[in-house]
């Protein structure tokens, strides 16, 4: 049974400038996640409002998105969800977790929104054929440092394609990192959006294969990111 949307979340969206349909099914979304946060560690947010707030974020990519869409670490259903909701594009949600993963799958199937949830990381997800250098766009958020989730991230994407990175603040020594680890990925770092606050964007875009030596082993990208 699909749930009700949330009254807090609707009104919070139409007030961020969300269309009114849109904004309906994003507040069942929201719904959905709030009342599986009772037993799947899913968010922080208590409310719908507060919710809403992590949403209209996912939403600053909505221009962006050429499907197929990966969403790598997608936790809660974020940025994944809602992009594939506001354009329509096919969406392969990365988490592996088994019980977020499974909860991810449901709201798929309610939301009636074409894709999959897949319980694996992203190191092994990316050494798949299924899965290596399919995709047009490539989402993470709040996952590890720029240059790892470059690692993590760049794997997935056709050539032309591009990942959108959400970050906060970034020196520069982490952007001299990430836009050098870019190329060794076959990449190139075409952007820093900024955003309010410290909140951005990194865009990059898919030049050519990316070496079969990549991603490395699980956890390595972490322990040693690229050129760091």
């Amino acid at each position: 049974m699909t749930p009700l949307p949330d009254p807090e979340a609707f009104a919070a969206l139409r007030a961020g400038g969300v269309e009114a349909a849109l904004a309906e099914r994003l507040a069942v979304y929201a719904a959905l996640v709030l009342a599986a946060n009772r037993r799947v560690n899913l968010t922080g947010a208590r409310d719908g409002t507060a919710f809403a707030a992590h949403i209209l974020d996912a939403l600053t990519l909505r221009a962006d998105v050429v499907t197929p869409l990966i969403d790598v670490g997608s936790g809660n259903g974020l940025p994944g969800i809602p992009l594939a909701l506001a354009t329509g594009a096919h969406v392969v949600l990365l988490e592996p977790i088994k019980k977020r993963a499974n909860f991810l799958r449901g709201a798929l199937e309610t939301l009636g929104i074409p894709g999959q949830a897949v319980a694996l990381r992203a190191e092994d997800a990316a050494r798949d054929p299924a899965y290596r250098e399919r995709s047009l766009t490539v989402t993470a958020r709040a996952v590890a440092g720029a240059p790892t989730v470059a690692e993590l991230t760049v794997p997935f994407l056709a050539v032309g394609g591009r990942a959108l990175l959400q970050r906060g603040s970034l020196d520069a020594r982490e952007r001299n990192a990430v836009a050098d680890a870019a190329l060794v990925l076959g990449a190139e770092l075409i952007e820093e959006r900024i955003l309010d606050g410290e909140r951005r964007i990194l865009v990059l875009e898919k030049r050519s294969p990316t070496s079969p030596r990549f991603p490395r082993k699980n956890g390595v990208p972490a322990k040693r990111p690229l050129c760091m």
